[in-house]
């Protein structure tokens, strides 16, 4: 039995537990503050608003914040969850990442009406560190979900842009929550981040990030005689220039009948790991999610990425990235009749926004 079975039958069994968990009264209860929440619109910060926030340091105006923003950004995405093929939500995986959901927003629940004292305030960063921990692996076992669904069921045109929909959505709000509990995370506690050691770190944003640093970190190519500084975060812009330039097109650019799907999660050009065979612990290898996150990572300040292909000549990547820090405000997925309507409907619509 190799690493990921063993993993899911350990996870089967959780889930079997959890299934009698939500006919409970609590969960009952949890499900109708899931719904009160889910109708609040989350609060976009911009990345300025963030740093003037961070350079405050003040825990408890910290606290006061996200105790309430979390709870309402995760019941958005969560009510969106319930709306997905009943195929796709029956998988063992999606199921378990659901649960992750659920578990986490209980969690959080229990600060919804505390008061910042110093006790509250150092469990509440404990709490948001148990968050992270836990979802590590949400897009690793999303995928593993969709493989689940596609070999069992199949995916036919019109669940696929569904699908595409919501993993946007999903994964942009994912991308946001981590944010905003890393910026509390790296200010308030002494926990080590090896991406954010320098004294002039804001949390996990750089107000002087380097971009030719971040790239020459990928690889050692680029030598402008000014350095390109913004107000941004490391980890994203890394992400991003990872997934650019590890694809290679042998100089040969990309066939056009494959240039816009590209950006869809369920292409790829490498060959599809198995179920069997995707190892727990690095699943990602040819699931074709590099360039769809590394373009939310890059809508979510509002800005964009894009790729210009000519077959037999080669590709180029264009990156936008906001360069006033007040004009990057946070692009976020908040459910609403519309995003209910695109679930429901045959039409391919926007990609994610709504």
């Amino acid at each position: 039995m190799n690493k990921h079975r063993a993993f899911l039958l350990i996870e089967n069994s959780r889930i079997m537990q959890f299934t009698r968990y939500l006919f409970s009264p609590l969960i009952r209860i949890i499900g109708r503050k899931i719904d009160d929440y889910a109708q609040f619109r989350p609060s976009a910060l911009s990345m300025q608003s963030l740093v003037d926030f961070g350079k405050l340091r003040d825990e408890r105006n910290s606290f006061e914040f996200l105790k309430k923003e979390l709870l309402v950004r995760l019941a958005n995405i969560m009510k969106e969850v319930e709306l997905l093929p009943s195929q796709l939500m029956e998988t063992p995986s999606t199921k378990l990442v659901y649960q992750w959901y659920q578990e986490s927003f209980q969690e959080l629940l229990q600060y919804e009406n505390a008061n910042a004292d110093e006790n509250t305030l150092r469990d509440f960063s404990r709490q948001l560190s148990r968050v992270l921990k836990r979802h590590n692996t949400v897009v690793e076992t999303m995928a593993e979900g969709l493989m689940e669904m596609k070999a069992t069921h199949g995916i036919d045109p019109v669940t696929q842009n569904n699908i595409q929909y919501f993993l946007n959505r999903f994964y942009l709000s994912r991308i946001s929550v981590r944010m905003l509990i890393y910026q509390h995370v790296i200010i308030f506690s002494d926990e080590a981040h090896p991406f954010y050691t320098s004294s002039r770190h804001i949390g996990c944003i750089d107000p002087n990030c380097n971009v030719v640093s971040i790239i020459e970190g990928i690889v050692k190519l680029l030598e402008p005689s000014q350095p390109i500084s913004i107000v941004y975060v490391p980890s994203h812009l890394y992400h991003i220039m990872v997934e650019l330039l590890k694809v290679s097109d042998q100089g040969g650019g990309v066939p056009r009948h494959i240039v816009g799907k590209l950006f869809n999660y369920m292409y790829t050009t490498a060959s599809l790991p198995s179920v069997e065979n995707v190892e727990y612990d690095a699943p990602m290898a040819g699931l074709g999610y590099g360039l769809p996150l590394s373009r939310l990572y890059a809508r979510y300040f509002l800005g964009d990425l894009f790729l210009f292909s000519m077959e037999g000549y080669g590709t180029d990547a264009c990156l936008y990235l906001k360069a006033s820090a007040v004009d990057a405000s946070e692009m976020l997925p908040w459910f609403s009749f519309r995003s209910k309507k695109m679930y429901e409907s045959n039409e391919k619509g926007p990609d994610w926004s709504g």
